[in-house]
């Protein structure tokens, strides 16, 4: 891996290059997504049995595009019990952990004025699984999960097929495990469509969770409005922040976590040691030369996979919280500590048995996270995401009477003349 010297310019570039991987950055698939987009929006399952044919090669029509009971139960019969039994145990990690998320309804009395808020699930969740070229059941549980605990009554699921119209085994039995209620054999950009606006076959949802391809993440960014949406994900992250006490053996391998997602993953260390640096550098190498993906992993390192040298640990935080990844491990000699000063990280992965993969399968905080900087104003998938606040108001005639005219005034102010006197027609009599 390249080593440079942390400075306000190399920083400056690093930013920038990283931008570049921002799905608002591919206008050139905008016109396609939204042509798919409108093509279901009309002819509904026509476009999306045509589309299914056209891009997954299977011949999906109105009395297959649902998975049955007999699907499923194949399923179970081709998976490894090993696999269930870990899909088994993450379940319950992830479940315990965002159980904790869960908010109350609240209501104060006071002088004739009760005020509230009151906590309602949504009633339908959308979630997209990707099909291609791997098999994600964990990212089945992280998405379902929330919205289970949230208590959605309904969750759809859409995921392609094969060639040969069936769903991955590991992902039905993940889906099933974790509570899913239908799951629909399409994908892509013609999957989202029609969760956001519904056809003959697949329910309209009130929110899109789930990762995809640039196909996917645009047309959830074209939808959004017409339903709500977890986040425009773009491809994964993760940075590493450790000093001289990190063994660079251990830092190297959780770098390539990542790398081997895909082509455009970004893998940062920014460290106080060049000594490290220097170490971690060549473990990579090594690592790289041996691991199935090397391909992808070494494209992804040239590309967006840097280890910055810094002058002092403040220099680095600043760097960690400018570029705000997805996934941040801290291996230092006062992880804590230093986890005081990160204001910006998706996850934040503490000491080095800590390691990036824990969250992305088993400790239970979900590994759907913000990306491309967005780690600043955006929070990792959980359960509010599938809730709905609403405000509750009551007043009595007392309470109303002693300051009604505040509320005339105020309105009166901007204008509002009829706000003023959807007030005063109820005291009019006194005045």
């Amino acid at each position: 891996m390249r080593i440079l010297k942390l400075t306000e310019d190399t920083q400056k570039d690093i930013l920038e290059n990283l931008l570049k991987r921002s799905p608002n950055n591919y206008g050139e698939f905008e016109g396609r997504v939204n042509a798919i987009i409108e093509e279901v929006r009309t002819k509904r399952d026509e476009a999306i049995f045509a589309y299914t044919k056209q891009f997954d090669g299977a011949d999906i029509n109105a009395d297959n595009i649902l998975v049955t009971e007999d699907e499923i139960k194949e399923a179970y019969e081709q998976v490894d019990e090993n696999l269930l039994s870990v899909i088994r145990k993450s379940l319950v990690n992830i479940k315990k952990y965002h159980e904790k998320q869960l908010p109350n309804s609240w209501f104060t009395t006071e002088d004739g004025v009760i005020l509230g808020q009151k906590v309602t699930a949504l009633e339908t969740a959308g979630v997209y699984v990707p099909g291609g070229k791997a098999v994600y059941p964990s990212s089945v549980l992280m998405n379902v999960l929330p919205a289970k605990v949230a208590g959605v009554d309904r969750i759809v699921m859409c995921t392609p097929p094969g060639k040969d119209g069936k769903v991955y085994s590991s992902t039905l039995v993940a889906a099933k495990e974790a509570g899913v209620d239908e799951i629909y054999k399409v994908g892509g950009a013609q999957a989202i469509a029609a969760m956001a606006f519904g056809t003959e076959s697949i329910p309209k949802v009130d929110k899109i969770v789930g990762p995809g391809n640039i196909y996917v993440a645009l047309a959830k960014k074209a939808v959004f409005g017409y339903v709500s949406i977890d986040s425009i994900a773009g491809p994964s992250e993760i940075l590493v922040l450790a000093d001289e006490t990190a063994n660079p053996r251990y830092v190297a391998a959780d770098l390539l976590s990542q790398a081997e997602h895909d082509e455009m993953a970004s893998a940062i260390l920014i460290t106080t040691s060049q000594e490290l640096a220097e170490k971690v550098s060549t473990e990579v190498d090594g690592f790289v030369a041996e691991l199935s993906r090397k391909e992808i992993i070494q494209k992804s390192l040239d590309n967006y996979g840097y280890i910055l040298a810094a002058d002092t640990m403040d220099e680095a935080i600043a760097t960690v919280n400018e570029i705000a990844s997805e996934h941040m491990e801290i291996v230092t000699k006062d992880p804590f500590h230093v986890m005081t000063k990160i204001r910006n990280a998706g996850a934040i992965f503490i000491g080095e048995y800590s390691s990036e993969p824990l969250g992305d399968y088993f400790a239970g905080p979900n590994h759907v996270l913000p990306t491309n900087g967005t780690a600043r104003f955006f929070s990792p998938l959980n359960v509010d995401d599938f809730l709905k606040k609403t405000s509750i108001i009551s007043y009595s005639r007392p309470a109303l009477e002693k300051i009604h005219q505040d509320i005339e005034c105020f309105a009166e102010n901007e204008g509002l003349t009829a706000h003023a006197n959807s007030i005063r027609v109820r005291f009019e009599k006194e005045d």
